[in-house]
């Protein structure tokens, strides 16, 4: 589906701010019904991400309705590729940022979500070329995150994870959200076996990287 100027054009990005992060859980949970609350995004993740690193946050706002229509966050870290297995907490830390490092050479994409009633109007290339400027203001080395699989909740009793990715990559499966990002620029660097807790995709993710094409 082709996406026109139109479709984006009362869309804002702004940082989080607390008075904000009622408004961000909602989208969180209505993108993510079957994950456990634990492991999303709520009023307390969101209102720390306010006070530690709001620049690392991008929230869409329709200026027609005045409504949050999509959330992401992050943070600064530094990453092990070597020993690449971890959890969103793991990598998170404490209520969503409390493993934000000032000089860490990374960004890590702890959270991104659009709501259901807006997708397919170009809202989540926003949000991830938010995070590509900033990565590239900052210097930083590039994006990482664990990148959440729908498509895989109907294919798992045919395939395992990782062939499920090579299948996606190669274009031989079509995914929402990784078939997205491969679009933005992002590879795949392997499997994240129990990244989120949901039954429904076996708690499995992607893991997933744009390196900044400035440090290339």
């Amino acid at each position: 589906m082709s996406v026109s100027e139109s479709d984006t054009a009362s869309i804002r990005l702004v940082n989080v701010t607390e008075e904000l992060a009622r408004a961000c859980q909602d989208v969180e949970y209505a993108c993510f019904p079957n994950a456990d609350p634990d492991d999303l995004f709520g009023v307390t993740e969101w209102t720390a991400q306010a006070r530690t690193f709001p620049e690392g946050s991008f929230i869409a706002i329709d200026d027609a309705t005045g409504e949050v229509i999509a959330t992401s966050a992050g943070i600064r870290t530094t990453f092990d590729f070597d020993h690449p297995q971890h959890t969103i907490h793991e990598a998170a830390g404490e209520h969503g940022s409390g493993n934000h490092d000032p000089e860490g050479d990374w960004y890590y994409g702890t959270d991104i979500a659009v709501h259901p009633d807006h997708r397919g109007k170009g809202i989540g290339r926003m949000l991830y070329d938010a995070r590509k400027q900033l990565v590239r203001e900052l210097g930083l080395r590039g994006i990482i995150a664990g990148g959440y699989l729908p498509g895989f909740a109907d294919a798992k009793h045919e395939v395992d994870v990782e062939t499920y990715l090579d299948d996606v990559v190669a274009g031989r499966r079509y995914d929402s959200t990784l078939t997205m990002q491969l679009r933005n620029g992002f590879e795949v660097r392997g499997a994240l076996h129990d990244y989120i807790e949901d039954p429904k995709i076996d708690s499995k993710a992607s893991l997933i990287v744009w390196p900044n094409p400035d440090l290339a």
